[in-house]
């Protein structure tokens, strides 16, 4: 009995990673290139409600993902329309748009809250692989998206490390002065992660609706995870593949409360043990106001910082 709850709770982990990374791989895009997004958790909320409002009006599952993805396009323009294009406080507008997305996620969500969801995200069925003890439902129990998901982990580092335009994104958030000397339009690079970046965060939500969640439910859909992938991207020190064992860690520690629940320890109150990803994310947060501190983690020199020609 204790090792089927552990199996789940590892299972449960990685499936809850899925979300992470993604939202985590939206950031460390966004941020390479100098931007700063907070609206993480309002833009997960937002890919989930317009994913279920279309699914449930159309039935088609991929298009309800597309309009998700095309969601947060748009918003995550409108984040670069203030931050890049009129150089507006990056913070201020990060935290406006959690306001914004949390607000108009619960608007359109309201006439459905606690509907059922009309499509799925189901596993995949990988025969003999799927049967093998503890590997098989840990590691091959998952929908596709999960291991597409690894494998854009691995596309986004060898992109970042490996390529022309990832290196030019790197360089843009670390000496945008530079870029622009060299003939490199610092704002288009930019815009084009931060919209790239906002597009996985909205899709993360809309993976996390169809695959996790039974019903709408605003306050119980994201949960804060996308405070936590925040703090994942400076766990993982900005590198992609570094996030994948980090969501991991991170996604097991969302599920130890349930397992020590179902297990009857005791030792600390299950409600205790549930806060430590989130005093975690907290402390991570607060290091990041600070700039030596965003130093010495390795974040991106120019990260949060308006480039404005000509000045150094």
């Amino acid at each position: 009995m204790n090792s089927n709850i552990w199996l789940l709770t590892f299972a449960d982990a990685i499936s809850i990673a899925t979300t992470l990374i993604l939202a985590s791989l939206g950031a460390i895009i966004t941020e390479r290139s100098g931007v700063i997004n907070l609206g993480v958790e309002g833009m997960l909320l937002m890919g989930a409600v317009t994913g279920f409002v279309v699914a449930d009006s159309t039935g088609n599952l991929w298009l309800a993902l597309l309009i998700a993805v095309l969601v947060g396009v748009v918003l995550s323009s409108i984040h670069a329309a203030l931050t890049v294009g009129l150089r507006a406080n990056q913070i201020v507008s990060g935290l406006a748009m959690v306001i914004f997305g949390t607000g108009l996620s619960q608007f359109i969500g309201k006439p459905i809250e606690g509907d059922p969801l009309p499509v799925v995200i189901r596993p995949l069925e990988l025969g003999w692989l799927s049967d093998l003890p503890f590997v098989g439902p840990v590691v091959f129990g998952h929908d596709l998206f999960t291991y597409l998901t690894w494998a854009a982990a691995g596309g986004a580092s060898f992109y970042m490390h490996r390529t022309r335009p990832g290196l030019l994104l790197r360089a843009t958030g670390d000496a945008p002065a530079t870029v622009d000397a060299q003939g490199g339009s610092v704002a288009r690079i930019r815009w084009v992660h931060t919209m790239v970046g906002g597009a996985l965060m909205t899709f993360a939500g809309a993976w996390y609706m169809f695959a996790r969640a039974a019903a709408w439910n605003q306050a119980a859909t994201t949960n804060g995870i996308g405070w936590i992938a925040l703090a994942l991207v400076v766990f993982a020190s900005w590198r992609p593949l570094r996030a994948l064992g980090g969501a991991v860690l991170f996604g097991f520690s969302l599920q130890v409360p349930f397992t020590l629940q179902a297990l009857q320890i005791r030792t600390l109150p299950p409600t205790i043990v549930a806060m430590f990803p989130y005093l975690i994310t907290l402390a991570v947060l607060v290091l990041l106001s600070t700039p030596r501190a965003r130093r010495l983690l390795g974040a991106p020199k120019m990260l949060g910082q308006p480039f404005v020609r000509d000045e150094r």
